[in-house]
Parts: C-alpha cells; sequence; structure tokens
C-alpha cells in the first residue's frame, strides 16, 4: 500500500510525530486504528439500536400516538 499526502499532511505529520517522540509512522499506525476502533463501535451502535426498534416496535408505534 502506498499512502499519498498533501506537502501540508505530511509536514503537520511530521510535526506532530516530533512531538510525541515517535515516528510518522507509528502516529499514522495509531490513528488507523482509533478510526477503525471508531467505525467498530458505530456499527456495532447501529447494530443494537437496529435491534432495539425491532424488538419494541409496538411500543414506539403505540408511544407516538
Amino acid at each position: 500500500m502506498t499512502l499519498r499526502l498533501s506537502d501540508e499532511q505530511t509536514e503537520a505529520l511530521r510535526r506532530r510525530a516530533e512531538r510525541e517522540g515517535r515516528s510518522m509512522q507509528q502516529v499514522a499506525l495509531h490513528a488507523i486504528e482509533d478510526y477503525l476502533a471508531r467505525a467498530a463501535d458505530d456499527d456495532l451502535t447501529d447494530e443494537i439500536a437496529e435491534r432495539g426498534a425491532e424488538r419494541f416496535a409496538d411500543l414506539l408505534r403505540r408511544l407516538g400516538e
């Protein structure tokens, strides 16, 4: 895989890595891991909400009347 960043993004990543005492790769990998974890949490939340809506459909309908 090749990741292409703009000059501005590369410089911002370099500065962040320097501030944190880590490599640019470590900072980028951590950001990707955080993103994937949040996306998985969002998927789980959507799944739970959908199951709840199905389970309580009658109640929700009655509350809306």
